[in-house]
Formats: C-alpha cells, structure tokens, sequence
C-alpha cells in the first residue's frame, strides 16, 4: 500500500480480533513511530505493549482507577471498565515522557509523541491490521500512569487498540472533507 493511499484510506475498525501484530511486525510498526517529528531531538515517546492476559491485569489497574475517582461507581461500570482493554490482542500505550524544564516547549514534546502514534496507526494499516486510538479518564490518571511505570509528569497520549479487524472495515457513509472548508490564504 503506498503512502497516499494508507493516509486516505485508513478507518478505526469497531471490533479488533486475532491475530494481532506480531513481535516482528510490531517492531516494523514502531520504527514507523520513532520516525516522527522530534524538535530539539528529545525523544519522548515511550511504548508499552500489553498482549494476553497483561491486558486483564491492567482492566483491573483502569477499574481500580474508576474506583478511586468515582467512588460510588456501580459495579457495572467498574466492569466495563475492566473489559476496555480486552476490546483488541494487543494494546500499545503511546506516552511522553515530558521534559518541563525543557526549551523544548511541554506542548511541541506532545504532539511529537501525538504524531508518532498516528504513525502506529498509518503503519498498521498498510501491513494489513486495524487500529483504534482510545484516551480517555484512565489517559489522565496518575494511579494509571504509575502502574504502568510513568512518572506523573509524563503524559498518556493513547490507548492504541490493534488486531484484525472482525469485518471488513465500511467506507465512510458520507464523503470526506473538502479541504477548501478548512483551508484559507493569508497574503498579509
């Protein structure tokens, strides 16, 4: 799949099944992700990969989290919780390990770290697997960064989602933006 068509192409499938990508593939895919844009060559992109029942034990690290925001959460949603990681084979957690003393400004490290995951996602698809880019409450929580050895200065950027997609991925039902909707011309 050449590079334009995986840009234009790409859908975050509802349902992510075996296989996932495997050690090899994943290892393609990542290099697609350090080649992001980097100012300051600061590398701040962490991974952390979560397969088997790894993803189990950190549903209970998001449900315990839920727990210590909302205690009076019932126990359905502490359920639901718990089975989020368990929606793909293979969940790559995408960070930035922040430098806030850094020249470098917070938001720029970010959005490199932003951008190495929409890397994940591009070089997923065009090897043939599905990607969904998750955040959410446990994106932002301390006790989840901790259990997951980020120091609370870092940043979760995504939960990304990956296997296969279970059924054939629909084009989009309406078209796709017209660039000229969001695009103007400053001439001073």
């Amino acid at each position: 799949m050449d590079a334009l068509e995986a840009l234009t192409s790409r859908r975050s499938p509802a349902q992510l099944v075996e296989p996932a990508p495997d050690d090899e593939t994943l290892t393609q895919i990542l290099r697609a992700a350090l080649r992001a844009p980097d100012h300051g060559r600061l590398k701040p992109w962490r991974f952390i990969v979560l397969r088997g029942d790894a993803r189990k034990r950190f549903g209970d690290v998001m449900a315990k989290a839920m727990k210590r925001r909302e205690p009076e959460a019932a126990e359905n949603f502490l359920e639901r919780e718990r089975e989020k990681p368990l929606r793909a084979p293979l969940v790559l957690v995408v960070a930035a390990a922040l430098q806030h003393e850094h020249k470098i400004p917070v938001i720029e490290q970010m959005l490199s770290a932003g951008a190495a995951a929409q890397n994940v996602m591009l070089a997923a698809h065009a090897l043939g697997f599905g990607a969904t880019w998750k955040t959410g409450a446990p994106a932002y929580d301390d006790y989840v960064k901790e259990a997951l050895g980020l120091s609370r200065g870092d940043a979760i950027v995504g939960f990304l989602y990956l296997g296969t997609p279970s059924t054939a991925v629909p084009a989009r039902l309406q078209p796709p933006p017209d660039p000229s909707d969001y695009v103007r011309s400053w001439t001073g």
